[in-house]
């Protein structure tokens, strides 16, 4: 996947007395490096799932990695960390910077524009090695952009973290180098002690992580450490092994069977990286171990093939390609995979491209001599890759701000939103006048309070305080109120925040996202009944004057709508402890994303506009309910989604929507002065 870190001779050595062949290069390696890319390629491409070649990819470079600085310390060199990372980043950055390049310009060219700001955002941390932590934060944000959709980006995961270790790893082998020296100890057992308790460390960790939320593990540094401690383990313990030729046969052949195998008999993309990554690392270790077996049946002769070594060469540039040419054609058709010919067609673009890459851009910057020579030459020489790389991401930043800037400035006649279906209503939008949100800013366009919980009124559960806001009204507060429920009730806060405030209110949310305030659910998630009982205890114990929340729950593309579970209980009892209740009808939901149908199709598009009766139940599901509580409050508002034959995804030149199901914060805030007006009608507060 990475430059490899060793430097290669042009003409390699075959001798064949076992794997510990003093040679710099092991060519069967680079043969195993381009199996791995091979499968990571097919099964992304054509089966849909992950191989396990990755985790081969992270122990081979470990490997590598250790033969180089154990090898400096024998010769007794210099570690020289600065100049080595300095030199291996110089080697690394060039290819990632065109890749980068190409990705984002034709991100900007085929992906929808609400996908550009999460590009480009992951061009940053791509650029900078932090990748696997942004997915990571992704992975447990209900309220990032649709997970279903990957990234072009998403696949410098790993090699984020690979750039990680490419840092922790020297500064471990100096450190120990200098202990050694200093008490006269043995290098490479000290090593193996230290680098053992990582991997012990590593894996029991990864291993309790990945059974607890394997989303997140996936991505993790820690989670992965052990994946190349064991490659520095084999390269230190390998000359100390001296296996039998046939041995050696059967260990490679076996070796590589079961890395072909591991993403056909394993779901890896759910399992990994806890105890089941041991399959496709114990496999390349034991291919490694097989070494040059001087035999005509043992696989190291297919692995040191010319056309396996060449590919080697260009593997770190494959992998680069592959994943965002898949991602960016699949956008673009329409398809959720690639057949046959389209998936070849990826391969050979791919494939080219890496070639191109490797021949003009990754060989001559690496055998660049100008750098080399000081140390300031080198870091000029990344400065300028980062800052070629950072110049279109900084730009498409800049025109975000002045388009935020100009949207601010923009008339209220331009943007009317929910008033343009008031009867009274007097279109007065300007030619040209710019629909907001912008489709950049529209996947950001969530409502949310303008302080965090504190004081008095903190929840104590953990749970509830990391899924807590507060508006910045204080201890002189009229009424309180609690918003409970899941991003539905959320959206509602772009339209009672600013009424709260305005009334001296003060409002408390306590929001899990995808979880609607019920009573405790046997279909329900643990996380989801864990969250509502502590959400209920918390409202016991605050008695505040009303509990807002969405009371019924509609179906995607659908009129059918029905009140969510336990709604019954849950309003008897918040009544029994003198709360009021506020509920909120559900507003229509979608198939599809209909913001980004009417961006690519038109608003007027029969295709994104969908009849009201087709949508929307004729008839809300509060009927059922209405006066049989002691003190509940019923409102709705469709009727300012809906214009009584169709329900638009633009209305007074506002997005109605964000996804295909989420109202987007600006037109909900539109709608505040009629939700003001309903919500003292209904709930008999004095204004």
């Amino acid at each position: 996947m990475s430059a490899s870190t060793i430097q290669q001779p042009a003409r390699p050595d075959r001798r064949a007395h076992g794997p510990v062949a003093k040679s710099k290069f092991r060519p069967e390696i680079q043969g195993l490096r381009s199996l791995a890319v091979l499968m990571v390629v097919s099964y992304h491409i054509w089966i849909g799932r992950v191989s396990g070649g990755v985790d081969v990819f992270l122990l081979i470079s470990a490997f590598l990695m250790t033969l180089q600085f154990t090898g400096r310390y024998k010769q007794r060199r210099p570690m020289d960390l600065v100049r080595h990372w300095l030199h291996l980043f110089r080697r690394l950055l060039p290819a990632v910077v065109v890749v980068l390049l190409g990705t984002l310009a034709a991100t900007f060219v085929f992906l929808p524009p609400t996908r550009w700001v999460e590009v480009v955002n992951q061009g940053w941390a791509s650029l900078f090695y932090f990748e696997n932590w942004l997915l990571q934060t992704l992975a447990v944000n209900y309220y990032a952009t649709d997970h279903s959709l990957a990234s072009p980006l998403q696949h410098f995961w790993s090699l984020s973290i690979q750039g990680q270790v490419f840092i922790l790893w020297p500064a471990i082998f100096a450190a120990v180098a200098v202990v050694c020296r200093k008490f006269q100890l043995r290098y490479r057992a000290s090593l193996a002690y230290v680098f053992a308790l990582i991997f012990i460390a590593s894996l029991t960790y990864s291993i309790i992580f990945t059974a607890n939320n394997q989303a997140v593990a996936y991505f993790d540094t820690f989670a992965r450490l052990w994946e190349f401690a064991l490659g520095t383990l084999v390269a230190l313990i390998l000359p100390a092994l001296d296996f039998s030729k046939p041995v050696r046969v059967v260990m490679g052949w076996a070796g590589v069977a079961a890395m072909l195998s591991c993403g056909i008999l394993l779901q890896v993309q759910t399992a990994f990286p806890g105890f089941v990554a041991l399959w496709p690392t114990l496999a390349a270790v034991a291919v490694i171990a097989a070494g040059q077996t001087g035999s005509r049946l043992g696989v190291d002769r297919i692995l040191s093939s010319k056309f396996l070594v060449r590919l080697g060469d260009n593997s770190y540039g494959l992998y680069l390609w592959h994943w965002p040419i898949l991602v960016i054609y699949l956008a673009w058709s329409g398809k959720d995979h690639a057949g046959w010919l389209s998936g070849s067609a990826i391969i050979a673009l791919a494939l080219g491209l890496a070639f191109l890459t490797t021949k003009y851009v990754e060989k001559p910057f690496r055998e660049w001599k100008w750098p080399e020579v000081r140390r300031r030459r080198a870091a000029i020489s990344i400065a300028v890759c980062l800052a070629v790389a950072s110049a279109p991401m900084v730009g498409f930043q800049y025109k975000q701000y002045l388009d935020q800037k100009a949207a601010e400035t923009q008339a209220f006649n331009d943007n009317p939103g929910a008033h343009a279906l008031l009867p009274d209503y007097v279109d007065l939008v300007s030619d040209g006048a710019r629909t907001l949100p912008t489709a950049e800013q529209l996947p950001e366009d969530w409502a949310r309070l303008n302080g965090t919980c504190e004081g008095a009124d903190k929840p104590e559960d953990k749970l509830l305080a990391e899924n807590c806001q507060q508006n910045d009204v204080g201890d002189d507060a009229v009424k309180h109120i609690v918003v409970l429920g899941d991003s539905h009730s959320q959206q509602w806060l772009a339209a009672l925040g600013p009424m709260a405030e305005a009334h001296r209110w003060k409002v408390t949310a306590l929001l899990l996202g995808g979880c609607h305030f019920m009573p405790e659910n046997p279909d329900a998630e643990d996380q989801c009944n864990e969250f509502n009982s502590a959400a209920f205890r918390y409202v016991a114990s605050q008695t505040p004057d009303a509990v807002f929340m969405v009371g019924t729950m509609a179906s995607p593309s659908s009129p059918d709508e029905k009140l969510v579970y336990g709604f019954d209980q849950t309003v008897t009892n918040l009544n029994d402890l003198g709360i009021q209740v506020v509920a909120v009808r559900d507003n229509p939901r979608y198939d599809y994303n209909v913001t980004e149908c009417a961006l690519a199709k038109g608003v007027d598009s029969a295709e994104c506009k969908s009849d009201q009766p087709d949508v929307l139940a004729p008839t809300s599901p509060f009927a059922q309910v209405q006066g049989t509580f002691g003190n509940a409050a019923f409102l709705d508002m469709t009727d300012f989604l809906c214009d009584g034959t169709t329900c638009p995804s633009v209305i007074g030149n506002v997005f109605v929507y964000l996804d295909d199901n989420h109202l987007s914060r600006t037109y909900v805030k539109s709608m505040g002065d009629m939700f003001s007006e309903r919500w003292f009608a209904a709930t008999g507060w004095a204004q």
